[in-house]
């Protein structure tokens, strides 16, 4: 349970080094692949893609129960090397949570900076790309290399 919270916090931490960094990009953006990759410095008071916007509440709420969700699972969750995909990802699905809970609850919005000029993606950040891959490996984890009956720990309490 202290390597998860820590794990979490680290994730955390990472996070908002590099939105402190991005808060350089103010004065104007910097191309790193010329029509590919910029970073952009963006305030987004949303979730993805602007929704739900000044919707604070509801998005503390929700990473408060991913983050809490996270530790509990971490705590069921058997130690062994099968498990430890699905331990990893869960615990960066969890950082990405903290980080952005991090700028909502000090900054009452998400700061955001990486853009894919290619696509024209939207703006996003480092506990987004933390969050977004991790959500695919844990569903893909739980479809794919996980039986039904691997997660019988989730109704058993572990001591």
């Amino acid at each position: 349970m202290v390597f998860g919270a820590a794990f979490i916090a680290a994730a955390a931490a990472l996070d908002q080094l590099t939105k402190a960094a991005a808060g350089k990009l103010r004065s104007g953006p910097k191309v790193l692949i010329p029509g590919i990759l910029e970073l952009r410095y963006l305030e987004n008071r949303g979730a993805a893609f602007g929704i739900l916007r000044d919707r604070q509440w509801l998005f503390i709420a929700i990473a408060c129960a991913v983050i809490t969700g996270a530790l509990v699972l971490i705590k069921r969750l058997p130690l062994n090397r099968r498990f430890l995909p699905l331990g990893i990802s869960v615990l960066f699905l969890a950082g990405g949570a903290a980080g952005n809970l991090l700028d909502r609850v000090r900054l009452h919005m998400v700061r955001d900076f990486i853009y894919i000029r290619a696509v024209d993606f939207p703006i996003f950040n480092l506990a987004d790309i933390f969050v977004t891959c991790s959500a695919a490996s844990i569903l893909l984890l739980v479809l794919i290399r996980y039986r039904d009956d691997e997660f019988d720990f989730l109704r058993r309490r572990r001591g």
